[in-house]
């Protein structure tokens, strides 16, 4: 089997079949790494909306009391 002029031999054919099933793999976990992310985001946003108050969690700005302490 020739490719671009090259003569391609067993042991080609396997490297290049096994790259693309790599980057296939690899397109697969990519996109459902971005759809947790999505979804992990979305999940936390709405957690916040759920709190009461509508307080974000930030407490460096509010004046409640911080840990044991106060």
């Amino acid at each position: 089997m020739t490719l671009f002029g090259t003569t391609l031999g067993g042991q080609e054919l396997f490297a290049l079949i096994s790259l693309l099933t790599v980057l296939v793999f690899w397109l697969f976990v990519f996109q459902r790494q971005r759809n947790y992310v999505r979804w992990f985001r979305q999940w936390e946003a709405e957690r916040r909306a759920r709190r009461p108050g509508g307080d974000d969690g930030d407490t460096t700005t509010s004046d409640r009391p911080r840990g044991p302490w106060g």
